[in-house]
């Protein structure tokens, strides 16, 4: 029997594991995508050789930006094959991304900022460190249905 809880993406997939699933996916083909546009120079720098700043759509990123980025994703595939797991990364994506937009708004414009991080990314790390709190806190009905009884 399938439980509520389940969507029918894969057999006792609860949506927090979907949600993992989706976020560590993304956040690994950013990382990768990132790599294209950064290279592998300048692995801390917020300037590129001529003055300017790599962005990936209106993020600012560099190599270092991007390893995050894969760690981020490769932790949200591995962690979403449980229910459990997928509190735990929900809980990471919560901490570690409130933490990020806490260093963002004291980075941001700064030379030191190894991160590479501008205003565009505050709000996806704020926006990211809520969902990590739903994947972290949602509820889950993981009865299983009985049939009934005729």
């Amino acid at each position: 029997m399938a439980s509520s809880g389940n969507t029918g993406a894969r057999p006792g997939m609860a949506w927090p594991q979907m949600l993992a699933l989706a976020f560590g996916v993304v956040y690994l083909l950013v990382g990768i995508v990132g790599f294209f546009i950064t290279g592998f120079d300048g692995f801390t720098s917020n300037r590129t050789a001529d003055g300017n700043t790599d962005t990936l759509l209106f993020f600012m990123i560099n190599p270092l930006h991007n390893v995050v980025h894969i760690v981020i994703g490769l932790a949200g595939i591995a962690l979403s094959r449980t229910l459990a797991g997928a509190r735990t990364y929900g809980w990471l994506l919560a901490v570690g991304y409130a933490a990020a937009f806490v260093y963002g708004l004291i980075a941001v414009n700064e030379e030191w900022d190894f991160l590479n991080i501008n205003q565009a990314d505050n709000v996806l790390h704020i926006a990211t460190a809520i969902v990590g709190l739903v994947i972290a806190l949602g509820p889950v009905n993981d009865r299983v249905a009985r049939p009934s009884r005729a």
